[in-house]
């Protein structure tokens, strides 16, 4: 009897991560814009961001291209994790 392997899908099989985002979290004051996103992105990939208005498409844009700094959770650009020391931009 044969057994069962763990698939991977065909669009994630041999492609690196571009983008991780784990849990990011913004707030502006009192309003949370970021409400805990996780994603990946892989290299090739295009990604469209929708939503309505003020739902943070923009501000998650921001927080990945360092425009915005994340209040809590995990960016990783190209392997390089996006934290407040800022020196480590330049390495992307």
């Amino acid at each position: 009897m044969a057994q069962a392997q763990e698939s991977i899908p065909r669009s994630d099989a041999g492609r690196e991560e571009i983008i991780v985002a784990r849990d990011v979290k913004k707030w502006f004051g009192n309003f949370q814009a970021l409400k805990g996103i996780t994603t990946t992105v892989h290299r090739g990939e295009v990604v469209v961001i929708v939503g309505p208005s003020g739902s943070g498409k923009s501000t998650f844009i921001r927080t990945i291209n360092r425009l915005e700094r994340h209040d809590d959770g995990d960016i990783v650009v190209d392997g390089i994790e996006l934290t407040d020391d800022i020196r480590n931009i330049s390495q992307i």
